[in-house]
């Protein structure tokens, strides 16, 4: 039972990717509306983007000595079981320190080790799972855990069906107030009302094939008289700046990060993006009409399946990824040159949001330690 003396206290482990971290952070942000005096910490992987993304938003952090199993023999593979060993030894130490009253999992390589060690000392836990696919960590998680909190139907497939609660995905409170910052946010970007803006995100590492795609149509689209907002990733931000030099009075610019998603998403008239279950969750709440390039490089190609419950709405439109380079262009002035489209993509997608998704997880969480 929690110290009725002392603020709850609660570790949120997790990351890896931004669709991890951000619902992360968008949950403690909960706590702390609900809780303001709560002690929150994290737990990530040393070396991953959690570590530098969740102190920028304020909140504490400590690093595992963890990370995944490689598809092919490497070092890091033979390393695996000393760093799961170690991961929860360390945790065992995180949490006999800390005393959480409440743990939570967002998937990514440190919840792992994490919650199988809070479990283990009989503290409750939940799992937040983003995607239409279950992760590994989690359905491994899944019969340790007192709840499980999901943002698509069917998951029954993965999880104990008594166990799941359908909230949908945590986004940052600013893109859920997006009304009137569209001023503000064609000043920030440095563009113009006068023309229509495309907003191209390939997620928070980038995603080659969108960039190689977006890189060949630059001309195109200051051709047709649009403007960009492109989300490069780090890796191909060089090549994207050089690319941008002959376009900047057409107002093309790129950008390796964007911090105001909020700004981006008010500024846009159509959007080019990945299909993570972050992105899809926070272009249901933006209302943005949208073609989805979902990755094929992730596990079960589970961002196919999260553009699919979009598409099958006839809320986004899909491009595949191997069909990119010869038809994301073309798709893209398409929608940017329909209105009636616009209004129709736009209309259906705000069907699907969940603005309340991080207060019912909350709700939920105070449940388990109440």
């Amino acid at each position: 039972m929690p110290n009725p003396q002392r603020p709850y206290r609660f570790i949120i482990s997790g990351g890896g990717t931004g669709g991890h971290i951000y619902p992360a952070i968008a949950i403690a942000n909960q706590i702390k509306v609900v809780q303001p005096d709560a002690e929150i910490l994290f737990v990530g992987a040393i070396g991953r983007m959690e570590m530098t993304r969740v102190p920028e938003a304020g909140y504490k952090i400590v690093g595992l000595w963890i990370s995944g199993l490689q598809r092919r023999l490497t070092l890091d593979n033979l390393s695996f079981p000393w760093k799961v060993i170690s991961s929860i030894r360390m945790s065992n130490k995180i949490i006999r320190d800390f005393k959480p009253d409440a743990v939570v999992g967002v998937g990514g390589y440190a919840s792992g080790p994490l919650l199988y060690a809070a479990t283990k000392q009989g503290i409750p836990a939940l799992v937040q799972e983003q995607n239409s696919y279950a992760g590994i960590t989690n359905k491994l998680l899944a019969k340790r855990v007192q709840k499980i909190c999901v943002a698509y139907n069917n998951m029954d497939a993965f999880f104990p069906a008594d166990k799941l609660v359908l909230t949908g995905n945590p986004v940052r409170k600013d893109i859920m107030e997006l009304e009137g910052k569209r001023r503000e946010a064609l000043l920030h970007f440095g563009l113009t009302s006068e023309k229509k803006t495309i907003l191209v995100i390939g997620g928070s590492l980038g995603a080659s094939t969108i960039n190689q795609s977006i890189a060949a149509g630059l001309q195109q689209i200051a051709d047709a008289g649009y403007q960009l907002i492109w989300q490069t990733g780090r890796a191909f931000y060089p090549q994207a700046q050089e690319l941008e030099k002959p376009f900047a009075n057409a107002g093309i610019h790129a950008f390796d990060f964007i911090r105001q998603m909020d700004l981006a998403y008010a500024a846009a008239d159509v959007v080019v993006s990945r299909a993570g279950a972050l992105s899809i969750s926070e272009l249901c709440l933006a209302g943005k009409p949208s073609i989805l390039v979902p990755s094929p490089n992730v596990a079960e190609d589970h961002q196919t399946k999260n553009a699919m419950s979009l598409v099958q709405e006839e809320a986004a439109l899909l491009v595949r990824d191997a069909d990119a380079q010869q038809q994301l262009i073309p798709a893209a002035l398409e929608l940017a040159g329909n209105e009636a489209e616009q209004h129709r993509l736009s209309q259906n997608i705000l069907k699907l949001a969940r603005p309340n998704a991080a207060v019912d997880i909350v709700n939920e969480l105070l449940k388990l330690i109440k």
